[in-house]
């Protein structure tokens, strides 16, 4: 039998073990805390099946010990005592879906947080669920526009992909999550966006909300709540519960994109259940499948061939770290789980460059394929540019004297920084990053400088939008840059230099 028939197989036995009649098996609760309970009597229970405790009060299966299960409560356990009865469900957890989730908030066992009123479904996914195969996957090669163009340019992102956005905490992580997330509507994408707030604060994520609504955002978004004051249990479920939704509308045919925001507080709250359930701890107390926790999540996203619905899941995990310390447990399991990763940079931030992207240390193992051929052709040697600026702009910090093509390199660098820069939730079509990107290397913005290069992209894009809206027209349509279009976007673009100069002159005079 081969892996693909076996793993068939066992997802069959799950859904058919859901199914099965079963004699009612009772226990009773040995000893709870913390929202962890110890249960005596259930020998027959399965991991991940739902009980059902007193006060309409459920729980999950983790444990499957010899004399005892021990199971996370999703609900008031303070409500429960010693002694109280328990009883098997036969059921695995699993949450309603439906389209009647978009626009919604809900929490991670799919209840609306609202006040919107309830959401009807008929269909449930397990929150837990074996990943797609390898045959049933199609290689990356759509582009998923985030609208930020320093990702869009030189760390590319593919429909199906796992990116990593990993940086210290105020560093704008979760910003590149929401400007992704309206530049969907911008574009008109059609994508589907799930976002996963675990352990956050309530008020943060209230704003998060708010920002989605004032931009339109929600009309094509579903926000998972599991903030810092609901119990570990549930933020533990959160991004399960994020990803299965997910997986619904990947299988209808749909694209989606997902946040993870962010797995640092998932490991945590994994490991504190782990630690009240007395599994073993391992390095920095984390129990010792802290590594498959995050690989089973992150391995369901995939894009799926044309037989299994041609959907995809396009997974973002986002990682805090702590004084920009790659190399830590959680951060390096996670890196070697994704297909690459956007390095914030606190220095690079707090030194107004933003967002603070360190392009060296950031890396798309995929997007390349899924890049377009018009912002493949322009930012090519983009990111050899960039790196090559960063290591002349540290090294001529202990030289006097410098010759004309070293500052020369310098100042081109410098102009690439000030055009990458960027507004928090201003997203930038496609069609326009390529022009900015053309006109910042093709050498005719030498003469202006660099404290003006923000003002010039700026109209640069007013221009563009108005007199020259054909050529962004015909970049959209295209998705490529030929010959005769770059002789047009040369000759507009050197215009709008000329002019452009002359008024600053008459301004200044």
């Amino acid at each position: 039998m081969d892996i693909e028939s076996a793993l068939k197989e066992l997802e069959a036995s799950i859904v058919s073990y859901q199914h099965t009649p079963y004699v009612e098996r009772v226990g009773h609760i040995k000893t709870i805390a913390d929202g962890v309970a110890k249960i005596a009597g259930l020998g027959s229970v399965a991991a991940g099946e739902i009980l059902s405790f007193p006060h309409a009060i459920y729980g999950v299966v983790l444990n499957l010990e010899e004399e005892e299960v021990g199971a996370i409560i999703l609900g008031d356990y303070q409500k429960l005592t010693e002694g109280d009865e328990v009883k098997g469900t036969g059921r695995l957890l699993s949450i309603p879906v439906s389209d009647g989730c978009i626009g919604r908030v809900i929490d991670p066992l799919g209840r609306p947080l609202d006040k919107k009123g309830a959401i009807k479904s008929d269909t449930y996914y397990p929150l837990e669920r074996l990943a797609p195969g390898v045959t049933v996957r199609e290689p990356v090669d759509t582009p998923l526009q985030t609208g930020i163009i320093a990702i869009d340019s030189m760390i590319p992102v593919g429909r199906g992909q796992r990116e990593l956005i990993i940086g210290d905490r105020g560093t704008g992580k979760t910003a590149l999550a929401v400007d992704t997330i309206i530049n969907q509507g911008k574009e008109k994408s059609g994508v589907i966006c799930i976002y996963v707030a675990i352990g956050q604060k309530t008020s943060r994520i209230a704003q998060l909300i708010d920002t989605l609504k004032k931009n339109n955002a929600m009309e094509y978004s579903v926000v998972v709540s599991a903030d810092a004051s609901v119990s570990s249990a549930l933020q533990f479920l959160a991004p399960y519960a994020g990803c299965a939704l997910g997986e619904y509308f990947m299988h209808k045919g749909r694209d989606v994109v997902i946040f993870y925001d962010d797995l640092s507080k998932h490991a945590w709250a994994y490991r504190e259940v782990s630690l009240i359930l007395r599994r073993p701890s391992g390095r920095e107390a984390y129990p010792g499948d802290i590594f498959y926790l995050h690989s089973r999540l992150l391995e369901r996203a995939a894009k799926l061939d044309k037989k299994s619905g041609g959907g995809s899941l396009t997974a973002f995990p986002i990682i805090e770290t702590q004084a920009g310390d790659l190399s830590a447990y959680i951060p390096t399991n996670v890196i070697s789980i994704t297909d690459g990763q956007i390095f914030l940079e606190t220095d690079l931030f707090y030194a107004g460059i933003r967002p603070g992207i360190n392009v060296g240390a950031s890396v798309s193992r995929v997007g390349g394929a899924a890049q377009l051929p018009a912002m493949k052709k322009v930012a090519g040697r983009l990111r050899l540019d960039l790196a090559q600026y960063r290591e002349l702009s540290a090294f001529v910090q202990f030289a006097s004297e410098l010759d004309a093509k070293t500052r020369e390199k310098i100042e081109q660098g410098a102009r690439m920084v000030e055009l990458l820069k960027q507004q928090q939730y201003v997203p930038i079509p496609v069609e326009e990053q390529v022009m900015l990107i053309w006109a910042g290397t093709s050498g005719l913005l030498k003469d202006i400088p660099v404290s003006r290069i923000a003002a010039f992209a700026q109209k640069y894009r007013e221009h563009m939008r108005t007199i020259g809206r054909s050529i962004l027209e015909t970049i959209r349509k295209e998705k490529k840059l030929s010959d005769q279009l770059v002789k047009k976007i040369h000759s507009e673009t050197e215009e709008f230099v000329k002019s452009w100069q002359e008024s600053e002159n008459s301004s200044n005079e």
